[in-house]
């Protein structure tokens, strides 16, 4: 006599596979990112990351769409930024952010959102700004990698 729950719990063991197949590969794509970096490097970004607010792609292209007053900063090197960057960004490097800052944007209540290549160098600027007494400033997690990955708006 046949069962007939063995093509089902097939069936779920297919499904079950696939989408740990599916997992694991989002976490392989995560981890080669960061192994890319050095374990130093990253550990400086993790401890920045604790005093940092981080926000998403999405929701800074949620707040471009509603038309909320912020100032975008991209931090990446001059030739990334002159390659693409995010529409209404403006540019300052992470090697002159600290010194710059005040002229681009004297509030300190002002709200700032910077963003990088994958949302290291951003945090570390981030962490800085606060430390000037800047208090509402945020990370784009995943920085310019995500944005283009959900094909959102890029401008040169």
């Amino acid at each position: 006599m046949r069962s007939k729950g063995f093509p089902i719990l097939g069936l779920v063991l297919a499904v079950a596979l696939a989408a740990s197949a599916q997992t694991e590969a989002g976490v392989k794509q995560e981890v080669s990112v960061a192994h890319q970096q050095s374990p130093r490097f990253l550990q400086i970004v993790n401890e920045s990351r604790k005093r940092v607010r981080e926000t998403s792609a999405d929701e800074v292209k949620a707040r471009q769409d509603r038309g909320e007053k912020f100032t975008l900063i991209d931090v990446r090197e001059e030739s990334e930024f002159a390659m693409d960057h995010l529409p209404g960004a403006i540019h300052l490097g992470k090697g002159v952010i600290e010194r710059d800052i005040e002229k681009k944007v004297p509030d300190l209540n002002a709200t700032v959102v910077l963003y990088c290549g994958g949302g290291y160098r951003s945090v570390l600027a981030a962490d800085n700004l606060q430390k000037m007494g800047y208090r509402n400033v945020f990370s784009m997690d995943g920085g310019i990698r995500t944005w283009r990955e959900k094909g959102f708006p890029l401008t040169k």
